[in-house]
């Protein structure tokens, strides 16, 4: 029996725009692919590994005709709206107190900031869940093991109780090699506020 739900945010909650994120970072850049190098320190920001000023440091040196304005604009273009309709089914799903809901998110201070600034309901959203991970505030990030087993002891929580969602293969295929059940969503076809009815043999 599902006793918590683990969500992702991005393209659960809010909307995303991976592809156009990855076009427009090519064309400012004037590159064909991102370098290992910033694959790396993408993922130690994500980590909160680096800071924010130590992020952009990296940027404005390997491209110095960006400004950080330019920077923070190109690493936020993922970033898009929020369907109302999805907070309201989590704030019935929160009335219902029959799950415990986790947010597990892997995410970044740049991107939390516009997040907050932009997303007028986002203290409401937050106040939802029980528990609450973003990948820069506790140093571990999806698609590892040990960000999965972090959730689960933190709440006290065996695997085949739990239903984690997100819109990432590898994500969900840890989640699955735990024992977690999962909800593989597809943006583009689904929506979470649809749960109940399309994963109704899970609870």
């Amino acid at each position: 029996m599902i006793k918590a739900i683990i969500f992702d945010f991005g393209n659960v909650f809010i909307n995303l725009d991976i592809e156009g994120f990855t076009q427009n970072a090519f064309k400012h850049f004037k590159i064909d692919a991102f370098s290992e190098e910033m694959i790396a320190f993408n993922s130690f920001y994500e980590q909160g590994l680096i800071s924010t000023d130590e992020f952009l440091e990296f940027y404005t040196e390997n491209f110095p005709k960006l400004t950080e304005e330019g920077l923070i604009d190109i690493w936020n273009f993922m970033l898009k709206d929020f369907p109302k309709h999805r907070l309201d089914f989590l704030k019935e799903l929160k009335i219902s107190s029959k799950y415990k809901l986790i947010l597990l998110s892997n995410t970044n201070e740049l991107h939390m900031d516009w997040i907050k600034k932009n997303v007028p309901f986002y203290e409401e959203f937050k106040n939802c869940f029980d528990a609450f991970y973003l990948s820069h505030e506790i140093h571990l990030r999806k698609p590892n093991r040990d960000i999965f087993e972090f959730v689960l002891k933190e709440n006290n929580l065996i695997a085949k109780d739990c239903l984690f969602i997100d819109d990432n293969k590898d994500n969900i295929k840890t989640a699955n090699a735990l024992g977690i059940a999962t909800w593989y969503i597809n943006p583009e076809t689904e929506d979470v506020t649809t749960l109940f009815k399309l994963k109704s043999h899970l609870f």
